[in-house]
C-alpha cells in the first residue's frame, strides 16, 4: 500500500465529501434538533407499549422528523420532541388520536415549550472545547514527537469533524446535544489512531535511518494497519449494535460515532500521514 504515491486520490475523496456537504449546508443548513431550534415536548402515558413506528404514523403528520423515545419501567410512556412550535390545537389532536387508536386516557399527558437559548450555549461551549482540545493535542504531540507531527494530527482532526458535518448536511440528519457529545468523543478517538501510527513512524525512522521518509511512512502504515483496523472494527461492532437495538436517544449518539470512527481511521491512515510527509518535504526543500 503506497499511501504517499496515491495521496492525491485520498485528498480528492475527502475534499469531494466535504465540498458536497458545504454546498448542501449553504443551501439547506443543518437539520437542527429541538436543543438548538426550540420546539415542543409532548409526554404521553399511553398505558401500554406502543412502538416508535406506530407512534410515528400519527406524529409524522405534524413533524416527520420528531424524536420519539420510550420512558418508564414498562415503556408505556412516550416522550415526543418536535423542533416545531406545535399549537395547542395540534397537541390536542395528537392526544385525541392516541386516545382513539390505542385507548389512552386522554388526561395523562403533558406539554412543554422550549426556547433555543440552551442549544446556543451548548454549541458555543462545544466549539470552544474542540478548539481547546486541538491546542492541547498540538502541544502534547509536538512535545512527544515534533511540531510538524502535531500540525498533521490537528488537520486530520479538523478533517474528521468536517466529514461528519458534511454527512449530516447531505443526509439531513438531526443535529442535537447528543451529536455535539459524539463530536467531542470522535476527536479523542481519532487522535488515538493517529498517535499509534506516528509512534510507529518514529520507531521505523530510528531503525532504518537511510530509508526515505516516504518509504518509512508506507512501511509504518503496513505494520500498523492490522492493529488499527481490528481496533476500529471491534469498536464499530459495539456501536452498530447499540444503533440497531438501542432506543432513539441512543441511536442519535451512536450514528455520529459510527461516521466519526470510520472517518477517523481513514484520516489517520490516509490524510495525516501524507500531510506529515508534505510538511517534512517543506523542511527539506526549504
Amino acid at each position: 500500500m503506497n499511501v504517499i504515491k496515491n495521496y492525491k486520490l485520498f485528498y480528492a475523496i475527502s475534499l469531494a465529501v466535504i465540498a458536497v456537504g458545504l454546498i448542501m449546508f449553504s443551501i439547506n443548513g443543518l437539520n437542527y434538533g429541538i436543543d438548538f431550534t426550540g420546539g415542543t415536548m409532548l409526554q404521553l402515558e399511553v398505558g401500554k407499549f406502543v412502538s416508535v413506528e406506530q407512534a410515528r404514523e400519527i406524529i409524522s403528520v405534524y413533524d416527520e422528523n420528531a424524536s420519539i423515545i420510550h420512558s418508564g419501567s414498562e415503556k408505556s410512556e412516550l416522550i415526543i420532541r418536535s423542533s416545531k412550535d406545535l399549537s395547542n390545537k395540534d397537541t390536542t389532536e395528537i392526544v385525541n388520536q392516541f386516545v382513539e387508536v390505542f385507548g389512552m386516557d386522554g388526561s395523562n399527558f403533558q406539554t412543554q415549550k422550549f426556547g433555543p437559548f440552551m442549544g446556543k450555549e451548548i454549541r458555543d461551549r462545544a466549539i470552544f472545547s474542540v478548539i481547546i482540545a486541538s491546542v492541547l493535542m498540538l502541544a502534547y504531540i509536538s512535545f512527544r514527537f515534533q511540531f510538524k507531527f502535531g500540525v498533521a494530527a490537528v488537520i486530520a482532526l479538523v478533517h474528521d469533524v468536517l466529514v461528519t458535518f458534511a454527512v449530516y448536511s447531505i443526509l439531513r440528519l438531526p443535529v442535537n446535544s447528543s451529536f455535539i457529545a459524539a463530536i467531542l468523543t470522535i476527536v479523542g478517538y481519532s487522535i488515538n489512531d493517529t498517535i499509534v501510527i506516528f509512534d510507529r513512524i518514529r520507531e521505523e525512522s530510528k531503525i532504518y535511518p537511510k530509508l526515505g521518509f516516504g518509504e518509512v511512512i508506507n512501511n509504518s502504515i503496513k505494520l500498523s494497519l492490522r492493529r488499527t483496523l481490528f481496533t476500529t472494527l471491534t469498536t464499530l461492532m459495539a456501536v452498530i449494535t447499540l444503533y440497531i437495538v438501542g432506543v432513539e436517544d441512543v441511536k442519535v449518539l451512536a450514528l455520529p460515532l459510527i461516521i466519526g470512527m470510520v472517518s477517523g481511521t481513514y484520516s489517520s491512515l490516509f490524510i495525516a500521514t501524507p500531510i506529515l510527509y508534505s510538511l517534512k518535504r517543506l523542511k527539506t526543500t526549504g
